[in-house]
């Protein structure tokens, strides 16, 4: 029987073939990392194209009504802080002692006979 003689090239063969094979695994999963992630920003593009479009739709909107609701907003915390001053004054004039929060503590209940 013929024996078949082993060269030494042979395990580095089979070791390169086994890494060349690793090496293909690695790159296709490397492919579809990078196809997912176009995938990914292209959506991402459409949203901000989508959202593009939408702040250009708003900005032709016709913005007088929401300046004229801001505006009354802004006139009714003017009418609220102007109440509040008062208050604020009404309450200095009637306390001997003007506001102060520490004048404002808890006295102590009188002692009463019970009987």
């Amino acid at each position: 029987m013929p024996s078949k003689k082993i060269s030494p090239s042979e395990p580095l063969i089979d070791e390169l073939i086994k890494h060349n094979i690793a090496l293909e695994k690695v790159s296709l999963e490397l492919l579809e990392s990078v196809n997912k992630m176009t995938r990914r920003m292209d959506r991402m593009l459409s949203l901000f194209e989508e959202a593009a479009k939408n702040i250009e739709a708003a900005e032709t909107f016709d913005e007088k009504p929401v300046i004229k609701q801001i505006s009354e907003l802004v006139e009714q915390n003017k009418v609220l802080a102007r109440g509040l001053l008062l208050i604020e004054r009404f309450i200095r004039d009637k306390t001997p002692s003007g506001f102060n929060p520490a004048n404002m503590r808890p006295k102590p209940l009188p002692k009463t006979d019970l009987g």
